[in-house]
Order: structure tokens, then sequence, then C-alpha cells
């Protein structure tokens, strides 16, 4: 049974497994690791960079075993691996931050869109191509003007400064249908996949340029990074 470690800790950078389970995808062979540190490319969230056994790796999800496995990145292969064999994976633990900063933004920027009375149509936790797109089902007179749309930014930017002036905690749970469900405290909880810092304090430098609204979407573009670790 593979264990999704990088659900029950945003931080783990290295451990010691084993190896359960080989195969081949699109002629290339890959290999599952017990407790998988590496998280996959999903809900809008880039894979993570890993190494099993210093052989540099991407995860991706294999939809036949529902596994998470390790595929060799670019030009290289995979050794030869067998089953329960000793091995040692890690993650680039920055950029797995970068991630989960972005990712956490998100959720942060997506609670305060709802405060605007507006509801989420689409995201994206991309480095560089990050935004969280709503709706608005009731009439909303700020977007049509440029001082307008540059006003309900500015209340989303005090909304999400406040939450992390407040250092929410960032926690998880499963519902009865055994989905993961991300908690901003009690300000927003979002079924989710995706990888998140411990708390809303561990956010900075998260920018917000002025909204756009094109055909009938209102996009929030951002950026944020992690808070250097002491």
């Amino acid at each position: 049974m593979q264990i999704p470690a990088y659900h029950a800790d945003t931080y783990e950078e290295q451990a010691h497994t084993q190896v359960i389970a080989l195969g081949e995808r699109d002629g290339a062979p890959w290999v599952a690791v017990e407790h998988c540190l590496f998280h996959p490319q999903g809900g809008g969230q880039p894979a993570d960079r890993g190494w099993v056994d210093g052989h540099e790796i991407t995860p991706v999800r294999d939809h036949d075993s529902a596994l998470v496995v390790a595929v060799a990145s670019g030009e290289a292969t995979l050794p030869v691996f067998s089953l329960g064999q000793p091995v040692e994976v890690r993650i680039d633990l920055p950029r797995r931050l970068a991630h989960a900063a972005l990712h956490t933004a998100g959720h942060l920027i997506e609670a305060a869109g709802r405060a605007q009375g507006w509801l989420l149509a689409a995201n994206n936790h991309f480095p560089g191509q990050a935004r969280i797109e709503f709706t608005a089902p009731q009439s909303d007179a700020r977007l049509d003007t440029p001082q307008g749309r540059e006003e309900a930014t500015e209340a989303i930017r005090a909304e999400a400064a406040k939450a992390i002036a407040q250092d929410l905690p960032v926690t998880w749970d499963n519902d009865t249908e055994g989905r993961r469900i991300v908690h901003l405290a009690d300000l927003h909880s979002a079924p989710c996949g995706g990888t998140h810092v411990r708390s809303l304090g561990d956010l900075t430098d998260v920018v917000l340029a002025t909204l756009k609204v094109k055909k009938g979407r209102i996009r929030v573009s951002y950026s944020a990074a992690h808070r250097e670790r002491s």
C-alpha cells in the first residue's frame, strides 16, 4: 500500500522506504515506493522534483494502478529496481515550498473573493501563471470601471493581509466520503489534494495585480513565496 506522505507533511524532505510496484509508461519504466514524498502534477499544482536512490525523477499519477509513480526525468533512464528493494527518496524542498506557498495563497485569495460574493470558476497555482478566476452571481458595479476594479482588488488584498497577520493555521482532514479537505482555520475549507504551508504566517511577498474581467470571468493574478525558515 502506498502512503501519500506529501499529504501528511509538506516539509518532509527525505525518507528511507521500499519499492512496492514496477511498470512501464509510454515504453519507459517506472517505480513506485511505499512512503511516497512525491506530489504529482494535478489540481493546478506542478509536480515535485525528486530523486530515488540519487536518480532524478518526475512523479506522475498512473491511472491503471492509481499509484504515484516515478519516471526518469529528461533523457535519463532508471536503473533496474526490484520489488521490496530498500531505497532512499528525496524531494527538492525549496521547489516544494514554493509550490505550497502558491497553492495556499490561492486558497486564501479564493476565500477573499468569496467574501466579495463571487464564486470560484477556475484556478492555476503554477509559478508565473498563478491566478484565481471567479464569476459574480450578483451584479458588482465595481467591475465596470478601472477605479472600481482596483477598489475590489484592494478589498481582496486587505482580506488576505489580515489573515496572514493573524497567522491562521492550515490543516486538513477527510470528510465522510474520504475526500481530503483543507482548512484555513474557520476562514475557508475546500477539497484539495495539493501541498500547503503550516500556517498563513509562512506566506510572504503575496502580490495581487489589479483584477481583470474577461468573458464574464473575474481573474485575480497573484504571486507568493514561502517565508524563510529559521
